[in-house]
Parts: structure tokens; C-alpha cells; sequence
């Protein structure tokens, strides 16, 4: 990952610093790319998880909607490019996946939690979706997501913030 500015977490209301990272599709995903856009950013814990393959699924069938938008979506978790790419195909996702083995973005974005996991305290990256509006600014943030009815929820947001 690159970083033009300091690694400080995004904020609310503020410019996301720009940055880059590998993805599916054989690209790497630059957020200065897609500028002029909106963009929704949805960490998950883990490739073909029961919870993260849910949220995937939901987000995958609301793509279409979020692209007539002006919106394009994209996940990210720790996983490996490898993974990305069978979870991807296995889903179907008609959106890429970012990979983050080294925890860049999830350190910008301030997702890295402790959480109890069969009763052991694991560091794992919290369940959170970013909003960036088309000028490249932090303009809505959920964390702690739980699934049901999220990708609705940010459908939601994207379909009134015009």
C-alpha cells in the first residue's frame, strides 16, 4: 500500500488520504481512480465465513442499484489475493476485493479490534463499512456492523446523499 499523507486514521467529514492496494481483477485499487464516485469500503473479518459470506451476497445483490448510484463497492479483509480471488469466483461478486496482509488500510480505517473468539482475546479486523463521497471525503462510517439489513442500510444512505 501507498500512502501520499500520514497514516492517521480517517475521520468523519474528512479527506481520505489517498492510497493504494492490490485487489482482484488483476488491478490495484487507487481511491484517486475514482474520484467523482462514490465509494463504499466494507471490511469483513474473513474469505467464505458464514457472516462474510452473507454480507458479501447482500452486497453483491445490490450492486446493480448502488451503480446506478454513481457507486462502486469493494471489500476488504486480511486474506490473501489467492483467496480473494476463489471467494470471489465462489460468490459470484461482480465487485472486487482489496487485500490488506499487512493491516495498511485497516490501520488508516481504525478496524482492528480485539475480540473474543471460543474464549480467547484475537486482534481481528471489526465488521465496518466507509462511505467516500465523490470528492474523496469520509462521509459515513458503520461500526460494529451486524448483517442482516446492512447492505440496504448503505443502499439507503448512498440513494439519499445526492
Amino acid at each position: 500500500m501507498s500512502d501520499s499523507s500520514s497514516a492517521v486514521p480517517s475521520a468523519l467529514n474528512c479527506q481520505v488520504p489517498q492510497f493504494s492496494a492490490a485487489m482482484t481483477g488483476g488491478v490495484d485499487f487507487s481511491l484517486n481512480d475514482y474520484l467523482g464516485k462514490k465509494i463504499v469500503l466494507y471490511f469483513y473479518p474473513k474469505d467464505n465465513t458464514p457472516g462474510c459470506t452473507t454480507e458479501s451476497i447482500a452486497f453483491r445483490d445490490i450492486h446493480e442499484q448502488l451503480l446506478a448510484q454513481n457507486t462502486v463497492i469493494f471489500g476488504i479483509s486480511r486474506d490473501s489475493l489467492r483467496s480473494h480471488e476463489g471467494f470471489k469466483a465462489k460468490l459470484a461478486l461482480p465487485f472486487e476485493l482489496i487485500t490488506d496482509p499487512d493491516e495498511q488500510l485497516c490501520l488508516l480505517f481504525n478496524v482492528m479490534k480485539m475480540k473474543n473468539m471460543y474464549g480467547k482475546q484475537v486482534r481481528g479486523i471489526e465488521r465496518s463499512t466507509f462511505i467516500i463521497d465523490e470528492a474523496g471525503k469520509l462521509v459515513k462510517e458503520w461500526r460494529g456492523v451486524k448483517v442482516a439489513d446492512h447492505a440496504q442500510a448503505v443502499l439507503d444512505f448512498v440513494s439519499q446523499s445526492k
